[in-house]
């Protein structure tokens, strides 16, 4: 009995003064341990370490129990979990722990995150936006939110910097924005219905009887009629053409005035698309006005018959083409849609294969083509 008394009082350690975990020795101060004074009983000496953070936490998430350690969500700090001051309002003290009245299914992604050391992965039960709510509840930061958006496939969203002057700013959201307020919408919308009075303006214009002809003399007793691609400037459509483009003008003027980065106001495609889609009206006012000079009989420098059709032909094709420039409008919609903008971003991410698929199909027309004059040189060979 003594010596087991004796026993006790070397194993007992007071944990409470020491906060430290023993350990088992059977070595004297020396290192040496004589064979002929062994006694068997075991020493301990202690192991520094802190159990405050080996403190167990209880976390009750709408009556599902979750237990872990206080080192695992010390890790950290900046979260609701991880700060002390902001999960201490949820703790009950009648049960010893924490209660969320939350998605329980989400808790688990949110717990793993601290277990992980920052990975979150959303469980295939819960949807997305309530996932993002319970992210955003538990103040997992900015970064954890633009990591799980990038994991979930979503376009990350570049930070468009905002003029610096107050006037200059409400400007810019007015018309660059429609979201950020009532006249911003209101200005949107007015240009979405001058954006579609133009594009049915430039397809009434191509039906016959709204064309407009011209009777050329050929020969002495000839006369040749062809389209006149010239407008006249009291005609309808090109009065609503030029009160469109008076919009579009305005429209891109005070968005370039108003653009924090000049530079990169003319990188942007959308820019480029407004800038193509007005330069038409330009060079055909150009022509209208040249055209009312010579119906006014001002003097010029002759020129030969021959050389002066020539003209007329190559300014014709010129201003044809330049019409067809005016499709670009119907982008302009890209603005102010969503779909559009959508669509355009997929034939953006698939020009190789839509490449290549233009590829096959000239291929494929040049050996139809081969084909068929092969078949046709056969049927003259027949035939004769």
């Amino acid at each position: 009995m003594r010596e087991n008394h004796k026993l006790e009082n070397v194993v007992l350690v007071n944990f409470g003064e020491l906060r430290s975990l023993p350990k088992l020795s059977s070595q004297e101060e020396d290192g040496h341990t004589p064979h002929s004074q062994f006694t068997g009983v075991a020493h301990f000496e202690p192991i520094p370490h802190d159990h405050d953070f080996c403190e167990r936490v209880v976390i009750n998430v709408s009556g599902l129990r979750f237990e872990t350690q206080l080192r695992t969500l010390n890790q950290f700090p900046d979260t609701l979990l991880g700060d002390p001051a902001r999960r201490i309002r949820y703790f009950d003290p009648l049960r010893n722990e924490y209660f969320f009245d939350r998605n329980r299914p989400s808790f688990d992604a949110i717990l793993y995150y601290y277990q992980s050391g920052g990975r979150l992965r959303r469980p295939v039960n819960v949807p997305l936006d309530v996932f993002s709510e319970e992210i955003k509840f538990y103040e997992l930061g900015e970064m954890a939110i633009n990591k799980f958006r990038e994991d979930e496939g979503f376009i990350k969203e570049e930070e468009k910097p905002l003029p610096s002057r107050e006037f200059q700013r409400n400007v810019w959201l007015l018309f660059e924005y429609p979201e950020s307020s009532q006249a911003a919408r209101v200005v949107a919308i007015i240009s979405v219905f001058v954006i579609l009075l133009s594009i049915v303006i430039f397809c009434l214009e191509t039906l016959p009887e709204f064309k407009h002809y011209k009777v050329f003399n050929t020969t002495t007793n000839g006369t040749k009629i062809e389209e006149d691609e010239v407008p006249d400037i009291t005609d309808p459509f090109f009065l609503i053409e030029t009160i469109c483009i008076i919009w579009f003008t305005f429209e891109l003027s005070v968005r370039f005035l108003a653009c924090p980065n000049k530079l990169n106001f003319f990188r942007d495609v959308m820019n480029i698309i407004d800038i193509i889609a007005i330069i038409p009206y330009f060079i055909t006012l150009a022509t209208v006005v040249a055209e009312e000079e010579d119906t006014q009989n001002i003097p010029r420098a002759p020129v030969s018959p021959q050389d002066k059709s020539t003209n007329q032909a190559m300014s014709l094709a010129i201003l044809r083409v330049i019409r067809l420039v005016r499709v670009f409008r119907i982008f302009k919609l890209s603005r102010h849609s969503k779909g559009l903008q959508i669509l355009g971003r997929t034939l953006k991410a698939s020009m190789r294969e839509l490449g290549l698929l233009i590829f096959f199909l000239f291929i494929d027309a040049a050996e139809t083509c081969k084909s068929t004059w092969v078949a046709f040189r056969s049927l003259l060979f027949l035939l004769d």
